[in-house]
């Protein structure tokens, strides 16, 4: 029996390898002739890095950057060696994670060190690049990251603008004389899952930036703001669009990254699947497992576990998922390619028992055990 097992991170519990290959011990105990494949899995956003690294065989680099207050934080990203990708979650070195609630301000909140990131794994040799951008800090239209690559952002008399979103506000001009040169070599896939603009009602200000600490009148500020950046950066690059879906995504980084590097706003989990080639071993699988730590409403709407329910679909391959925790709305997985999910709880325990690495990882073993058991009594009685 040749099974696929592929489950995103069940956060704060199991990353996604050991989720995986909690279930290829419980496939085994069942049937221990079957072939099982465990990929790695992730939606683009947090666990991203950990999940390619270690299913690629690829390496994590720790350094130093500057972090959302403009304060040095320790950050790392991946590197995939065999085809020079860096994989980088923005979130490691500008999340709002990193800013304590009572300093949450985007007026003053940067992107520097994402930059800063790109920079070092350019150094490193990396040209291609998958970078999620969820969880930003920032509202400050990506001019941070583009200062720290050598872009030149000026105010009127031709000095360098402060960080954060107070620095759209002194924006006159954009120089790109300085940019670092390898910079046109290197090519760009943002995993976002978002489909805001970048101003407007719907644009970042307003739908993002209460939650980073702005109140209403810097929500209406910061708007026009990233409105007249827009305009000046169309001046210089006729691409720049801000109506394009995602530019609003991360304070306005995912402007920053079609417009300046010409990148390519994507589905997180589709870029996944299509760095870890999912398609080719399902394709050859009898069975497929995937899962997540918690099945909802939320999976339907492009998490992992249902893009490998949508390919599993275009092969006819059985989809299996289990999780930490199912909801009533998780029977909505079913009519999106999920044929049938498990909660791994074995017994009454607290939530903070049920998440220990220990006690996870053996339910998880268990409650598949027993679900192939049925399954391989199925198949002999067919």
């Amino acid at each position: 029996m040749n099974i696929v097992v592929a489950v995103d991170s069940f956060k704060g519990s199991l990353s996604s390898a050991e989720a995986g290959e909690a279930v290829k011990k419980g496939i085994m105990k069942a049937c221990p002739q079957a072939d099982v494949y465990v990929s790695p899995l992730a939606d683009g956003g947090e666990g991203t890095v950990d999940a390619l690294v270690s299913g690629m065989g690829g390496i994590i680099k720790h350094l130093e950057a500057t972090g959302p207050l403009g304060n040095k934080v320790s950050t790392y990203y991946g590197i995939l060696p065999q085809n020079q990708t860096s994989v980088i979650e923005m979130a490691s070195v500008a999340g709002l994670t990193l800013v304590p609630t009572d300093k949450r301000k985007p007026l003053y909140t940067t992107t520097y060190g994402v930059g800063e990131i790109i920079m070092d794994a350019i150094r490193s040799g990396c040209r291609n690049f998958i970078i999620g951008i969820g969880g930003s800090a920032t509202n400050d239209g990506g001019i941070g990251m583009l200062q720290a690559l050598g872009f030149d952002m000026l105010d009127e008399n031709g000095a360098a603008v402060p960080f954060g979103a107070i620095g759209l506000q002194k924006l006159a001009s954009i120089d790109d004389a300085r940019v670092l040169p390898e910079l046109r070599e290197c090519h760009f896939r943002i995993a976002c899952d978002v489909k805001n603009p970048l101003c407007g009602q719907d644009g970042c200000s307003a739908v993002f930036a209460p939650q980073k600490g702005a109140n209403a009148a810097e929500i209406v500020q910061m708007d026009e703001w990233l409105e007249r950046y827009a305009k000046i950066a169309q001046a210089k690059y006729p691409r720049a669009n801000p109506q394009t879906p995602g530019c609003g995504a991360a304070g306005g980084l995912g402007f920053a990254f079609c417009t300046f590097m010409d990148a390519a706003l994507e589905s997180g989990i589709d870029i996944v699947l299509d760095e870890i080639n999912l398609e080719g071993h399902i394709a050859k699988a009898d069975l497929v497992i995937t899962g997540e730590g918690r099945l909802d409403r939320q999976t339907v709407m492009g998490k992992a576990p249902i893009g490998v329910a949508r390919i599993a679909q275009r092969y006819n391959k059985p989809v299996i998922a289990f999780a930490g925790c199912v909801t009533r709305e998780a029977r909505l997985c079913n009519e999106h390619g999920i044929d049938a999910f498990f909660p791994i709880l074995r017994e009454p325990v607290t939530v903070q028992e049920a998440m220990e690495t220990v006690t996870a990882r053996r339910n998880m073993a268990d409650t598949v055990e027993q679900v192939m058991r049925l399954i391989l009594r199925c198949r002999k009685e067919t």
